[in-house]
């Protein structure tokens, strides 16, 4: 049976209440000027501190407004942090506040995105490939070779530009998430591979159902099969 959605969405990880995410809302908010705002931001303050350009940020309305929320919220020395410490705390804090999606999970007893309160999974997964060495539409480019024995729902690179999150048909004859994420990750080549900060590229902690992937903007998405990723 068919239905107008398949996954939930919350408008903020950390207060939102989850909710069905339609093809409608999908759509919202990755075509959301407000969403593209924080990622793009988020990267060009990411690049002036990579080549030390990042004082012309330190005037920046949004970025004097989020430090004086901290020095009001009397967080523990924010004032005394170097510039560029307090910069990534924004950047940080810019990514923490999109709206996120939990592909693993179709609904929830109440409202709260509690492991213990899962009504019913959704029968997709998500893979989280991050700090990748290569640019990460290489990857999904291993998808497309014939027999790739996955069905990709959607694909996208991550808001950091160095990741990429592929949400997968959960194979069942393989065993849990964990164990799909194992064969997806050999199927890929990056089983074992380390990334840019020397740590293995595939992250494990996606092995709960319950786990929040950051919305991307629209020019970010490599592959959608709408019909699929939200109907059952």
């Amino acid at each position: 049976m068919e239905t107008d959605y398949r996954f939930c969405f919350q408008e903020n990880q950390y207060f939102g209440e989850v909710r069905p995410c339609t093809p409608q809302v999908f759509n919202q908010i990755v075509d959301s000027t407000e969403v593209a705002r924080k990622i793009d931001t988020r990267r060009a303050v990411d690049a002036a501190l990579r080549d030390s350009t990042w004082e012309k940020w330190l005037g920046d309305p949004l970025f004097k407004k989020f430090c004086a929320k901290q020095e009001d919220k009397q967080e523990a020395k924010f004032a005394e942090l170097p510039p560029q410490v307090k910069l990534l705390r924004w950047t940080n804090a810019l990514k923490q506040s999109l709206p996120c999606f939990i592909f693993g999970v179709r609904d929830f007893e109440g409202t709260r995105r509690r492991q213990a309160e899962i009504k019913h999974l959704s029968g997709l997964f998500m893979f989280d490939g991050d700090h990748l060495t290569c640019d990460p539409r290489e990857i999904y480019e291993r998808t497309l070779v014939p027999g790739f024995p996955w069905q990709v729902r959607l694909a996208y690179r991550t808001n950091s530009e160095e990741g990429i999150r592929l949400v997968c048909e959960w194979r069942l004859e393989l065993g849990n998430i964990a164990d799909n994420q194992i064969c997806l990750a050999r199927d890929l080549g990056l089983l074992g591979v380390k990334g840019s900060t020397g740590k293995p590229v595939v992250d494990d902690s996606c092995i709960d159902a319950t786990r929040i992937s950051y919305a991307p903007q629209r020019s970010d998405i490599y592959y959608i099969d709408e019909k699929h990723l939200f109907n059952i």
